[in-house]
């Protein structure tokens, strides 16, 4: 997600050991250069026989890590703001979630393809069971990819049942980012992610995000102007798909807008998907993403966060939707695997459990008051987006939108370095410092991260 228009961008920590002052409160703590001396054997032999695309991310050997720490094995441990990528929601290392998986592994059942199994049938029930209507079959899968090239089947699918061969058309929106594979890549919005595939499909096409910062028009009219101008007729729309939150900067769209499009999809036989892979399971302060839209899509796509843990992901619809592929014609190798299972089911308990979305609305209030305090001080910062535990800081060349891509490295780098661990910049020009903690942190927690922040961008600008 490293992009500046149509070019990609090589940011990279260096492996040379920095000395950095040393940090010691009861939330963080740095005693050593970085990266560790001991750790560059392997860092080293990652680089040698990993590809190139695996570096990027700051250079610490993750050994453990609990609840919203991470933890090296040479005595330094940060407040994690990364949740792996919006992985942990239950927290990291929860002992109920490792417990469930022990106990799987111990009753010896470790796959089973798509012959039935018990806890695979308890977790697609409990699905079931906290989705709202019409969400009331769902299809286990292993990635968020996946669930994305399963939505769009189910919407060309369904096109071809209502509308004929011309019904195929997937609407999708610019900067979105649906994953890394054929068509996830085809239906996202970043074009530097689509050059390897020299003959996109032209039944793939992208209009303007209503985020109200890089595209000012919220209104739904530019939904239809939009369209209009692509020279698609709607009547040949046979599915919209849209991140619930934009990944690469956590903009949500107007409620208004979503709500006149979940109508414009009725009108038009086009079902309304909703990639949840990053909204999902009370990252945003609510159990699902789209409960701020006040809406309920025709699908919706998860993972990341549903298992806290193990690679996980799921596709729930309309049954009638669903159903559209007869027997044994939609099935996946590793679908509803069974140590998975346990842990999502695990992970799904603590977060309904312990009130974990309820947590993000709570603790994430106190992270954007603290944000926009800090935009205030630096015209550096363009914009500040999210909801609940997910935000974005868009780093911009004071006075205008283009993107700094430099300063947000260096944001994400100082961070580092007192303590504070994020994922590298990304969204547009690679320019946007993400925060994404597991739901478990406290409020002081945040505090002191958040004080660290401002020291990051006080020193990078």
């Amino acid at each position: 997600m490293y992009t500046m228009g149509d070019t990609p961008m090589a940011l990279e920590f260096s492996l040379v050991p920095q000395s950095v002052p040393r940090i010691e409160t009861q939330l963080r703590r740095i005693v050593t250069p970085l990266p560790v001396p001991e750790s560059l054997p392997i860092l080293e032999s990652l680089h040698r026989c990993e590809p190139v695309a695996m570096r990027g991310q700051a250079p610490v050997l993750w050994d453990h890590a609990e609840g919203f720490q991470v933890f090296d094995a040479y005595g330094n441990k940060w407040i994690d703001w990364s949740s792996g990528v919006l992985i942990t929601n239950a927290g990291h290392g929860r002992k109920e979630i490792a417990e469930a998986i022990a106990a799987q592994v111990r009753h010896g059942l470790l796959t089973s393809y798509c012959f039935p199994n018990e806890i695979r049938a308890e977790l697609v029930e409990k699905l079931a069971s906290i989705l709202p209507d019409p969400l009331k079959k769902v299809f286990l899968l292993t990635t968020g990819s996946e669930t994305v090239e399963c939505a769009i089947k189910l919407c060309r699918t369904y096109g071809l049942k209502v509308g004929g061969r011309s019904k195929h058309v997937i609407v999708s929106f610019d900067k979105a980012f649906h994953g890394r594979t054929l068509g996830a890549q085809q239906a996202g919005g970043i074009p530097a992610l689509k050059q390897w595939i020299t003959n996109v499909d032209p039944g793939f096409i992208q209009i303007p995000f209503p985020d109200g910062f890089r595209t000012t028009d919220v209104s739904f009219e530019g939904f239809e102007r939009a369209l209009r101008e692509s020279g698609v007729e709607s009547q040949n729309v046979a599915g919209v798909i849209l991140e619930t939150y934009q990944g690469g900067s956590a903009a949500f769209a107007p409620p208004a807008y979503i709500k006149s499009l979940q109508q414009w999809c009725k009108g038009h036989k086009a079902l309304l998907v909703c990639d949840e892979v990053q909204a999902g399971f009370g990252r945003t302060g609510t159990l699902f993403g789209f409960e701020h839209y006040g809406i309920v899509p025709d699908i919706a796509c998860f993972g990341k966060g549903i298992s806290s843990s193990l690679p996980l992901s799921a596709v729930a619809g309309r049954p009638d939707v669903m159903d559209l592929h007869p027997v044994g014609s939609m099935t996946s190798t590793h679908s509803g695997n069974p140590v998975c299972c346990a842990a999502a089911l695990a992970s799904i308990d603590l977060i309904v459990g312990e009130k974990l979305a309820d947590n993000a609305a709570r603790v994430g209030a106190v992270l954007h008051r603290c944000l926009k305090d800090l935009a205030k001080l630096h015209p550096q910062i363009g914009r500040i987006d999210g909801k609940g535990l997910v935000a974005g800081i868009a780093c911009v060349q004071p006075g205008s939108k283009e993107p700094d891509a430099n300063l947000a490295f260096d944001v994400v780098r100082r961070a580092f370095h007192k303590g504070v661990l994020m994922f590298t910049p990304v969204g547009y020009g690679g320019a946007t410092v993400k925060i994404a903690p597991p739901l478990v942190i406290t409020e002081e927690a945040i505090l002191e991260s958040a004080a660290v922040l401002a020291e990051a961008f006080a020193a990078a600008v």
